[in-house]
Parts: C-alpha cells; sequence; structure tokens
C-alpha cells in the first residue's frame, strides 16, 4: 500500500509541476490525486482501522485553512472592487529610478503582511504600470516586486499561506513569528534591493509617467466615493489585523476571526450602498466579489493537503522525516534545503508535509524549526519565477521570461535568502 500511495502522490505532484506544458490545470491533477491517495489507503486498510476517522480529522484541519483563505480573498475584492488601495498607491509621486525602486519594494513588503502576497503582487505591477515605462527597467521593479511581496508575507501570520498554515496549525504563534522573522524577512528584500539600488542609474528620463494614468489626471471623484473608499480599505485592512488580536482573545480558530470580518464589511458595503440601483451596486457587493476571487486556488489547496493528509496518516511522512535525520542531519540545514525547493515546486504541499514530518509533541509552538521553516518556506520561492504564487502571476502579467529572470533576479533572491537564513540563525543563537 505505502509504495502504491506514495507512487500516487509523485505522479500527481509531477504533473502538477507540468501544468503549463501538459496543459492540465494543476487544481484538477490535485484533487484527483487526493481522493485516490485516501481511495488506496481505504482499500487496503485492515478491517478496523479508522481510516474515515483519520479522513475527517484531516479534513476539520484542512477546512479551517480554506475558510480563513476564502475570506480573505473575498475582503481583498471587495477593497479592490472600491478602488480602496487607490488612497495608496496614488501617493507615490517620485520619478526617480532609484527613490521608486525603494518605495515600491517597501510598499510591497508591507502590503504583503497585511494582505498576502500574491494580491500585494497584482497591486503592486500595476503600479508600477502606471509610472514605468521603459520596459527593461519595469521588468527589474517587477522582480523586485516578488522578492518583497514573498519577504512581507513569510513574518506575518496573514502574509502568505505557508505562514497561515503553520499559525492555523499551531506551530507558530503571532506575536512571536513576527518578533522573530520580522528582521531576516527584512533582510531577505534589503539586500537585493541594495545591490540593485547601486547598479541601477539615478535618473528620471526612463521612469516617466503617463500622465492619462495618474491619479491627477483622473475624472472627478466624488466626496462619496471617496469616503467610500476609506472606509472599505479602513474595515478590512483593519479588520485582517484584528484576526490575530481575536484569536488571542479568544482562542477561536483564525478562521472565525476572518468570518467576522467578512460580515462586517459585508455590512458596511449594503449600508453605503442601498440608494443606489442594482445595476450600479452589483459590481461592489460582496455576492460579485465571491464570484471573483481565486476559487480554483482553494481547491488546489484542498487536493494537496488531503493527498499530504494521506502520507501522514499512514506514517509515510514520519518516516521521511527519520530519512532526512539519518543522510543530512542538521535540522537547520534540512529547513534551508526546504526552501530551495519551494523555488521548484509549490511551497505549500512542501509544508504541509513537513508538518506532517515533525509533530507538535516533538517540537512545541514557536520551536526553532517552525519559525525557520516558514521564513525559508516563505522567501524561497522568490529564487525562480516559477517558486510562487505571487512569481506565476507577475510573470503572467508583465511576461517575465523564465531565462531572463533567472539571470537577472535569481541570483538577487538566493543572496538575500541566504543572508536572511543567516540573519535568522544569528538572532537565534544569540537570543536563546
Amino acid at each position: 500500500m505505502i509504495a502504491t500511495l506514495v507512487l500516487i502522490f509523485v505522479i500527481g505532484y509531477v504533473l502538477i509541476t507540468l501544468e503549463h506544458t501538459i496543459n492540465v490545470n494543476k487544481t484538477a491533477t490535485a484533487l484527483i490525486t487526493g481522493v485516490l491517495c485516501w481511495a488506496t489507503y481505504a482499500l487496503a486498510a485492515h478491517t478496523g482501522e479508522p481510516v474515515g476517522e483519520h479522513l475527517t480529522e484531516n479534513l476539520g484541519h484542512t477546512a479551517e485553512i480554506l475558510f480563513f483563505l476564502l475570506g480573505a480573498m473575498t475582503v481583498v475584492e471587495l477593497i479592490d472592487a472600491h478602488d480602496g488601495f487607490t488612497l495608496i498607491t496614488d501617493r507615490i509621486a517620485s520619478r526617480n529610478t532609484r527613490t521608486l525602486l525603494w518605495i515600491i519594494s517597501g510598499l510591497s513588503f508591507v502590503l504583503s503582511a497585511l494582505l498576502d502576497n500574491l494580491t500585494t503582487a497584482i497591486v503592486m505591477v500595476s503600479v508600477a504600470r502606471k509610472l514605468v515605462r521603459n520596459p527593461e527597467q519595469r521588468r527589474i521593479m517587477a522582480g523586485m516586486i516578488i522578492i518583497s511581496a514573498n519577504a512581507g508575507g513569510a513574518w506575518s501570520p496573514i502574509g502568505d499561506v505557508t505562514t497561515t498554515m503553520l499559525w492555523i496549525g499551531g506551530q507558530v504563534t503571532t506575536v512571536n513569528i513576527i518578533k522573530t522573522l520580522l528582521l531576516p524577512s527584512l533582510v531577505a528584500m534589503l539586500v537585493p534591493l541594495a545591490i540593485l539600488t547601486f547598479r541601477t542609474p539615478a535618473t528620471t528620463s526612463s521612469f516617466e509617467a503617463d500622465e492619462n494614468e495618474q491619479g491627477a489626471s483622473r475624472p472627478y471623484v466624488s466626496q462619496t466615493a471617496r469616503r467610500e473608499r476609506r472606509l472599505m480599505l479602513s474595515i478590512g485592512l483593519g479588520g485582517m489585523l484584528f484576526v490575530p488580536i481575536f484569536k488571542g482573545f479568544t482562542g477561536l480558530p483564525p478562521y472565525m476571526g476572518m468570518m467576522l470580518v467578512l460580515g462586517a464589511i459585508w455590512v458596511a458595503s449594503e449600508i453605503i450602498h442601498k440608494d443606489k440601483d442594482d445595476a450600479d451596486k452589483e459590481p461592489l457587493s460582496p455576492a460579485y466579489a465571491l464570484s471573483k476571487i481565486d476559487a480554483p486556488s482553494i481547491l488546489f489547496f484542498l487536493g494537496i493537503l488531503l493527498a499530504v493528509g494521506s502520507l501522514e496518516a499512514t506514517g509515510v511522512l514520519r518516516g521521511l522525516a527519520e530519512s532526512l535525520s539519518d543522510t543530512v542531519g542538521n535540522l537547520d540545514l534540512i529547513v534551508v534545503l526546504i526552501g530551495l525547493v519551494s523555488a521548484v515546486v509549490d511551497n505549500v504541499p512542501i509544508v504541509a508535509a513537513a508538518m506532517g514530518m515533525y509533530d507538535l509533541a516533538t517540537y512545541p509552538a514557536d520551536s526553532k524549526i517552525w519559525e525557520f521553516l516558514a521564513y525559508c518556506a516563505g522567501t524561497g520561492g522568490s529564487i525562480l519565477i516559477i517558486g510562487s504564487a505571487a512569481g506565476v502571476a507577475v510573470m503572467g502579467m508583465e511576461r517575465l521570461d523564465f531565462m531572463w529572470y533567472l539571470r537577472k533576479i535569481s541570483w538577487l533572491a538566493l543572496i538575500g535568502y541566504l543572508a536572511g537564513a543567516l540573519t535568522y540563525l544569528a538572532l537565534w543563537a544569540v537570543l536563546q
């Protein structure tokens, strides 16, 4: 049974990585893989083995992540539908090459911690398009957006799906993950940014803005519309910041707090648009926002987490952990390698597997392995453009070539990744 189970998982995983080559959506592959893994376990199980109980337990943990993502995605879509993010992005006025690079990278880092790295990357690339006319310099900036967004998401419990998984699973706590990973994540961004600053000429000619796209040249926006933007942005971002506080006070899972935020912003949306025609209200409604969220990604997570759950339930992951300990030995090195692997394959199943390999009884909440795993899995994906959801999204938006990214950005991301890892290890050694 074990050999068959592993074979199904490996084949499914390979097909997921070859999504664009075989033209089969990774969501479909993940769902089939997850169901087949559990079906194999059920068919091979001995009489009385609690397969159903294992599945129900695994589904409960998986559902917590999925509902959290569902709520967060809907809140972000509602803010975006009301142009709430323009209140932030329209304040970027500089046209100096280096200044723009720092402002956009810094905003990407901060917004990613408040939202998520995928949404932040999409928003900031849209901003870069309005401010940067030179194609090559915009590609460089897009590469820096990927690095910054992934670094910003790593230290926040709501910024990257892998950190969120560890937070919901109880491996990390809010205050501790912020305290321990903020500096390493900042280093992972600042080192590549500093190198690019010296390699980028301090000019303005290549960064001429299209006046038709600037906020100053937009059609008149009424004070009512501006108030709506501010209200939706305040409720959305404030609500997301409230989720960890809600968890800390009530002890309830994070998705409960996110559902509360979604309900609050839903009520606010209904109230501020109550006097509008149905045609005007529809694109601003929560129901419409729900239709715009990335549902395939949620189902992809479901399939992957089901598949990994079957490996955990059958003891495969524990055996893999013991094998790695015997061959590699050093746990820090194992985590660094996990981060490097996440540049090639999706970091969600890797982190899910690691959570199954190392249990909370041996490594309790806020242990070194969980903190370091959150950093490595979150920032390691920047090394290759296909290594993170943010990278894939920017790749499509800016038509970035894989080899161009490898030549121009990958080495910067790798240096930043290793610098941040060394920073974390040094801080841990000093503070312990």
